[in-house]
């Protein structure tokens, strides 16, 4: 498609996942800064507080998110899906 367009699609710079060196380095600079055990700790006596964003937050990590549910198209109200019986001939 030479149509005098820069950019015809494909692979961009700084597109796609990281690799995964660059996420263990950075883990790895955050441990340095703040021991994890003394950050669950803060996050532990936030909770007792009665901190609800500290709450939510232990509760995610620990049960992980809850289901999310969305109904985009029927409004709350129950659909008559039809069925299809597949029959070999």
């Amino acid at each position: 498609m030479a149509d005098e367009r820069k950019n015809n699609g494909g692979k961009r710079e700084g597109s796609g996942r990281k690799p995964k060196a660059d996420e263990i380095a950075l883990i790895d600079n955050m441990d340095k800064v703040a021991v994890p055990d003394d950050v669950w700790q803060l996050l532990y006596d936030k909770c007792k507080e009665g901190d609800t964003q500290a709450i939510k937050a232990w509760l995610q990590y620990r049960y992980g998110m809850p289901k999310q549910v969305t109904d985009i198209t029927s409004n709350g109200e129950s659909i008559n899906t039809p069925s299809i019986n597949f029959t070999k001939r």
